[in-house]
């Protein structure tokens, strides 16, 4: 990869470009950032394609199933705030490996879970461990979020959809993986073997890893929040990862009942939405990056055809659209593209309109851009898993999966009207400064012409 970079620690708008070579410690950020992307992505997903089964053998129903998956993002959500807060004054390099140990520690605690008596001891365990994961991912994502726009500045939207690859190839390996290695061995194994996985990584991000020191900032998230322009791509956002989360608890159980799949084979249908999103999200964030002004029409299109994904998913039954396996996977496929191209433009937008609005540059607005951002996935990847069990119950998958598309299809409207307001504000501002600036010309002309 190489990549334009700016020198120095200022404002990207007024650093001198002078190399196209990535550092030795852009390098090591980079490896650092897709271990924890590929790593906590794994352990995330591995409980697709076989905890719901396994868990309501121990007496939980299908709504308890998807609080379990849901009170990881609640949590995440509270730890995204704090974390982001308090970066500098923690340590974002501290941050990153302590969260990392912790999450490995815990993958391998959820392995064991099976031995716990089934009923409320087993489910009252499922949240223990699965909130503080939710608490340790939050802390090592926040930091490494932030190390990153640190160390490439110019490049934001490049270097995290190019990550993203990590991400994605997380979502993949993890479902069939786990499948896999649940049929072959056991509950435990897939667990325990990831979570080794995780724990060996930490050593070599504590030697590779740079320590990046900065003041804390005067801003807060609450100012950060209220801007419009934030406020509405949050809605976009939640309604990002309430779409992902709702497919965890719901997809699986759906394909088992539809199509009569073994837990192996489920694993390969998350993987047509986790490969179309690990391929695409790259070439995104170089588009974002090379013309940023296709960045908001990415974002609000993608979120469109989002919405359209989710309608045909089922399909919705007002669509009288016979559901089937093929055009299950293809409308995953254009999910996963669909979803790379507004999630990938988020960051920098956000990024963008705070250092518009005077948000000073450096490591504490990361912090807190980076911790809004985990904290409003958090926000929707609670409420996808544990709306989507409830409903999934009351009305089936299928209009469970065609209201998560008005979701995604009311904030893309909202988005795309923002944006055109903006566009049409700017157009007329511009006018009238082109206005008053041809009159004071005429009357600067004046007294020469008498």
């Amino acid at each position: 990869m190489c990549l334009r970079m700016h020198s120095g620690d200022g404002p990207p708008g007024g650093a001198r470009e002078t190399s196209r070579q990535l550092s030795r410690e852009q390098i090591f950020v980079l490896i650092s950032a897709a271990s924890i992307n590929l790593g906590s992505m794994m352990c995330y997903s591995i409980l697709g394609p076989f905890f719901p089964k396994e868990a309501e053998k121990k007496g939980a129903s299908n709504t308890v199933i998807g609080m379990i998956f849901g009170c990881y993002a609640f949590f995440n959500l509270l730890a995204s705030l704090v974390f982001g807060k308090y970066l500098v004054h923690i340590g974002a390099k501290f941050m990153f490996v302590a969260g990392m140990f912790v999450s490995g520690g815990v993958t391998v605690l959820f392995g064991v879970l099976d031995q716990v008596p089934e009923g409320p001891v087993f489910i009252a365990m499922c949240f223990l461990v699965r909130i503080i994961d939710a608490i340790s991912f939050a802390a090592a994502i926040t930091a490494s979020s932030s190390i990153l726009a640190k160390a490439f500045p110019n490049n934001v939207a490049t270097v995290m959809g190019s990550l993203e690859t990590f991400s994605g190839l997380g979502l993949v390996l993890g479902p069939p993986l786990g499948g896999f290695l649940y049929q072959s061995f056991g509950y435990e194994v897939p667990f325990i073997l990831l979570g080794c996985i995780v724990l060996l990584m930490v050593p070599l991000n504590m030697c590779i890893l740079p320590n990046y020191e900065s003041d804390p900032g005067k801003h807060s998230f609450w100012k950060l929040i209220i801007l419009p322009k934030v406020a509405f791509i949050s809605l976009v956002i939640t309604s990002l990862s309430s779409g992902f989360g709702f497919l965890d608890p719901t997809l699986s159980l759906f394909v088992l009942e539809k199509f009569n799949l073994p837990a192996g084979y489920v694993g390969l249908v998350f993987l047509g939405l986790a490969l179309s999103y690990t391929i695409s999200s790259p070439l995104v964030g170089l588009l974002s990056d090379k013309m940023p002004h296709l960045r908001k029409w990415l974002l609000v299109f993608g979120n469109l055809i989002t919405a359209g994904c989710y309608i045909l998913l089922g399909p919705a039954p007002f669509l009288h659209i016979k559901s089937q396996l093929w055009l299950l996977v293809l409308i995953l496929v254009i999910n996963g593209i669909s979803a790379g191209m507004s999630l990938i433009s988020t960051f920098p937008e956000i990024l963008s309109c705070a250092h518009e609005n005077g948000f000073e540059e450096g490591l504490s607005t990361l912090g807190l851009v980076s911790g809004l951002f985990g904290a409003l996935w958090s926000v929707g990847a609670f409420v996808g898993p544990t709306l989507g069990g409830f409903l999934y119950e009351k009305i089936g998958f299928e209009w469970a999966a065609a209201l998560q598309g008005l979701w995604a299809l009311t904030s893309g409207l909202v988005m795309g009207l923002f944006y055109l307001l903006e566009h049409s504000r700017r157009r007329r501002r511009s006018k009238l400064q082109n206005s008053l600036g041809t009159e004071e010309e005429r009357t600067a002309l004046l007294p020469d012409e008498t």
